[in-house]
């Protein structure tokens, strides 16, 4: 076998081509500025002898997986799990190149089946000073004949347990991210075994049915998981986590096979999400992306990682630079009702408190019931009537949030249409995602077409009238229904159609931040039902959930760095009693380490909870510069909602930030661990609220930090900095 070593800065692939010329994945290792690759790069010849000609033992390790119509999955192929598949036995290897980036390289492999004319390019993506890969597949059709897509992987890894001694059982934990409206990142940690996968053969004899996967069928791309997952080997002391970037419907699984585990990530398949593609000769397609992290230590490190690499992708923008504070006027507020006489009194203390972009949530459109009406985005002159004070309704209050120093807002569902929105009578069935010859209807929506252009362009039209028009500079874009499977007009499938259209309604946003580059588009789907890296790859801000309880949000907070970069998770505040003083500062709490979502009626309260939400928010801003690229920590783990303790930690530039909260039970103390203080001397200090503070000791010796609440529900935010 001859081996092809991609060594990159932090991470790299081992590839081998065998004498049938079929090129293998044998592992993912650390790169070349890690002294222990070269410990792992020995230990790996000696164990696998594949340069000794064992070449059998390897011939499952396909770094592709393609389902093609009427072709022949081999014998050995087990029930729908995506192995062994019937493109990826034939291709063959015909070399490959290393192209330069600014930021690092990547390596594409060719690959071609002589019997179809099918051709596959693997890209592999390295950044400098990360160790994460991005990675996507082309195929192209290079025969004659139409051939049937049915399943293309974007990353596949065969032999997860190789490099240890122990059972899988034993050595690894799956943490997965279960994502639901108002139950947004609920994370768990799993032994294979909890979900069903146990070694039930004897050692390298591993091949079953039974596999671990995760799918989304649809456009709510994380409406019950995120998509994403970390594998951790605690024998070893090594992560593998990965994402996948998409924003419809994707899989992925974990199994066994030919006495190995393997990871396969994939969008969507027509097993698991109704997609068929028919490619032509000449034609390519061109898989949903992913990224792959690897490295020593255990799950949290691993979410350092995809940070540090969510923040390389992302695309450059003033709003997670300058990290502004965002009121908006929906929730525990006005509920999708406003007017100008409840927004005026809103508008005056988000001012006096310190935010920086003032929103008008849904309903500004449309008198009185609006969910129906969605679709023409013009004023309501019920809801914003023209006065002497304000002579263009709408258009003038918007002025008047400029006035008081804030970039005005306004909400948006540029995806649907109401069905009882005149626009959606008057155009075609073009217009809209249909199925079986009929227009898909959900939530009394339809669901707008972007494959269209002139829907695209009817889009462009609304943003175009909000920003020049209108002087918007934030737009709050939700997206509120799950139209399926996706759409068959027009496409293969109704999956073809989905993604086709997921991928044009991409290109449209690239468009329009194009043109409005300092324009601030939310990404929101009920909440964080959309919460995926090729969504917030463009958008600068994500809403993280609709949860009405702010002390169930703790725990979304918490976890917001799993599944995104800290500055772009906007976490909401909303203080609702009067005279509740903790309260106050538990829902500041919830936000001072993300990105400030404030929202209640603030004018109602009293000024002692006034004074501690312009405390916090002028707190969050003087250390937002330090903050703008810290790491995530957690003390106490990744948090859960049953939680009675729970915290997290950034670490910045020049100190490090930690909030604590706790909910309920009997325990009114809490032992924080902070190893990497072992033995150093801190200063720690209450920061938040500045005159109302808790005792806490530090432990050197014990790396522990101690803190006492002495009320049920509390939350404390905390400044450390080293001075040893």
């Amino acid at each position: 076998m001859h081996i092809i070593n991609i060594e990159e800065d932090r991470i790299g692939l081992r590839f081998g081509v065998t004498q049938e010329k079929r090129l293998v994945l044998l592992a993912v290792t650390e790169g070349k500025s890690s002294r222990q690759a070269a410990m792992q790069e020995t230990a790996f010849e000696q164990k696998d002898g594949a340069e000794a000609g064992n070449e059998e033992a390897f011939r499952e390790y396909a770094p592709l997986e393609a389902m093609i119509t009427g072709e022949n999955c081999p014998e050995d192929r087990m029930g729908n799990q995506l192995i062994h598949t019937s493109l990826a036995v034939k291709l063959r290897y015909e070399g490959h190149e290393r192209k330069e980036w600014p930021d690092g390289t990547e390596s594409i492999f060719s690959l071609k089946d002589p019997d179809t004319g099918m051709a596959a390019r693997l890209h592999y993506r390295f950044y400098t000073d990360l160790n994460v890969i991005s990675c996507y597949t082309e195929l192209e059709n290079q025969g004659k004949e139409p051939q049937g897509l049915e399943a293309v992987t974007s990353f596949s890894l065969h032999g997860l347990e190789r490099g240890g001694n122990l059972p899988y059982e034993e050595r690894f934990r799956l943490h997965l991210i279960h994502n639901g409206w108002q139950k947004e990142l609920q994370w768990h940690a799993y032994r294979f075994s909890e979900l069903g996968l146990t070694a039930s053969q004897k050692p390298g004899r591993y091949n079953s049915t039974k596999f671990i996967s995760v799918t989304n069928t649809g456009a709510w791309s994380t409406k019950q998981y995120l998509p994403m997952g970390i594998l951790e080997d605690e024998e070893t002391g090594k992560y593998l986590a990965w994402q996948i970037e998409h924003n419809g419907s994707w899989h992925w699984e974990i199994g066994e096979h030919a006495g190995q585990l393997y990871l396969k990530t994939a969008g969507p398949t027509e097993q698991y999400a109704h997609w068929y593609k028919e490619l032509e000769p000449g034609e390519t397609f061109v898989s949903v992306p992913a990224a792959v992290a690897y490295g020593c230590g255990r799950a949290d490190e691993a979410a350092r990682a995809l940070t540090a690499y969510r923040r390389r992708i992302r695309r450059e923008n003033e709003d997670d630079r300058k990290l502004p504070v965002i009121f908006n006027d929906y929730m525990n507020c006005l509920w999708g009702n406003p007017t100008t006489e409840e927004e005026l009194p809103l508008i005056d203390m988000a001012a006096a408190c310190g935010c920086e972009y003032y929103c008008i949530d849904c309903g500004w459109y449309s008198a009185g019931e609006w969910w129906g009406n969605v679709g023409e985005w013009l004023p309501s002159q019920e809801r914003f009537p023209k006065t002497e004070a304000f002579p263009e309704g709408l258009k003038s209050l918007l002025s008047y949030i400029r006035q008081k120093g804030m970039a005005p807002g306004l909400w948006l569902e540029l995806e649907v249409m109401g069905l009882n929105c005149p626009l959606a009578k008057e155009k075609p069935d073009e217009w809209f995602f249909m199925r079986h010859g009929k227009r898909v209807r959900e939530k009394t929506r339809y669901q707008l077409d972007y494959r269209n252009p002139e829907v695209r362009k009817f889009a462009s039209g609304v943003i175009r009238r909000l920003v020049e028009d209108y002087g918007v500079g934030y737009i709050k874009m939700d997206y509120n229904i799950e139209p399926g499977p996706g759409t068959d007009q027009n496409a293969d499938s109704a999956g073809d159609g989905l993604l086709e259209h997921q991928r044009a309604y991409l290109s449209w946003l690239d468009g329009i931040f194009a043109k409005y580059p300092d324009l601030v588009i939310e990404n929101c789907g009920s909440g964080g039902m959309r919460m995926d890296y090729a969504m917030l790859r463009r958008h600068s801000i994500q809403s993280t959930s609709d949860m009405e309880d702010y002390r169930m949000y703790a725990t979304i907070a918490v976890n917001a760095p799993l599944a995104l970069t800290p500055e772009q998770a906007a976490v909401w505040s909303y203080p609702l009693n009067a005279g509740d003083e903790e309260e106050t500062i538990f829902n500041m709490v919830n936000v001072l380490l993300l990105r400030i979502h404030q929202s209640g009626h603030l004018f109602r309260l009293g000024e002692a909870c006034q004074a501690l939400i312009r405390e916090a928010i002028s707190w969050y801003q003087a250390t937002r510069e330090d903050r703008r690229e810290a790491l995530p920590f957690w003390p106490l783990g990744f948090g859960t909602y049953y939680d009675t303790w729970t915290a997290l930690g950034m670490r910045g530039k020049k100190r490090d930030y930690l909030a604590v909260w706790r909910r309920g039970g009997e325990e009114a103390s809490c032992r924080l661990p902070l190893p990497d203080y072992a033995g150093r001397k801190l200063r720690i200090r209450c920061a938040y609220p500045a005159d109302r503070p808790v005792d806490f000791s530090w432990d050197a010796q014990k790396a522990e930090l101690t803190v006492a609440f002495p009320e049920a529900f509390m939350a404390r935010l905390f400044e450390i900095e080293n001075l040893s």
